[in-house]
């Protein structure tokens, strides 16, 4: 079957935001079965963490400083990479950024969209143009995997418009990565991931930390950015309590997609999916809004 990885023991991983989170686990995992790891990440201090973590456990594992929103700073991470490990088999374009308290579509600034695009949308797009004419020109059978989210690959929640925006995009170029691949008949195949089933404790939410200047907001918020702990918090005092899908067993049903050649890495429930295709099949407007109650939000 080409394209299909068969074994990863020897071979070389990338995983972008893979300082903490679903990329560290990733990384750790697909060290933990043999694989050379390149991490990748825009914090200098929890990178170097990471990845002398790995190492303290006896893991073979890099870093390399990268901004995903510029491809010169990816291409540059490609490199380090073939210079490290002398080749690359899979990459994980993982990076990414959360909603971080979002308001209106018509409220949001330009420089909340072209940070949540270029790091969201932009990022995978480098990550795939820097690495796969590597990839291809390694001539070993190679796997992408690109983190969406159920939030907007599958179906919106209202109230996180642009980050649920950015990752419907990964799904659609995902599907499109799949196609060229397959009809020009390389040996490289890919994977769209929609993390959970359930909630996941990464630091996705304190994303504004490392916000760039570039990309700063003109009105600064008038309210803190909500935590995730926050979250919890309050749902726990609500008698609700966040069922936790552990960031281990994410990377596992990744490694799992890639040795399979899974397309679709979705553990969650089909419910959200089929109640967005019945209104489109139906021709019937939205209400299928996870977080919205047509009766009572009109």
């Amino acid at each position: 079957m080409r394209g299909n990885v068969r074994t990863v023991e020897g071979k070389v991983a990338v995983v972008t935001g893979g300082a903490n989170g679903i990329g560290l686990a990733m990384g750790r995992h697909f060290a933990e079965h043999g694989m050379h790891v390149m991490l990748a990440d825009i914090q200098p201090g929890p990178l170097n963490e990471a990845v002398a973590g790995l190492r303290g456990d006896g893991l073979d594992a890099g870093g390399c400083i990268t901004d995903v929103t510029k491809l010169a700073s990816v291409e540059h991470l490609a490199d380090e990479t073939m210079r490290a490990f002398g080749g690359v088999h899979v990459v994980c374009n993982n990076a990414g950024i959360g909603p971080g308290g979002q308001t209106t579509l018509w409220e949001s600034e330009e420089n909340d969209w072209r940070w949540c695009l270029d790091v969201n949308v932009c990022g995978i797009a480098w990550g795939i143009k820097a690495f796969v004419p590597r990839m291809l020109a390694g001539g070993d059978e190679g796997h992408i995997v690109n983190t969406s989210s159920g939030n907007g690959g599958i179906a919106p929640m209202g109230d996180a418009a642009i980050y649920a925006t950015s990752k419907s995009a990964v799904t659609t170029l995902t599907e499109l990565l799949y196609y060229q691949l397959r009809t020009q008949d390389t040996k490289l195949s890919c994977s769209v991931l929609y993390p959970g089933p359930n909630w996941l404790r990464t630091r996705l939410w304190e994303a504004w930390r490392t916000r760039p200047d570039e990309y700063a907001k003109t009105t600064p918020r008038a309210t803190a950015y909500p935590s995730f702990e926050e979250f919890e918090q309050q749902m726990e005092a609500a008698g609700t309590p966040l069922p936790v899908t552990p960031l281990e067993e994410v990377a596992g049903r990744v490694l799992d997609a890639v040795l399979a050649d899974q397309f679709w890495i979705n553990p969650g429930s089909d419910d959200p999916l089929d109640a967005r295709y019945a209104a489109m099949k139906a021709r019937r407007n939205p209400d299928y809004f996870r977080n919205w109650n047509p009766t009572t939000n009109q």
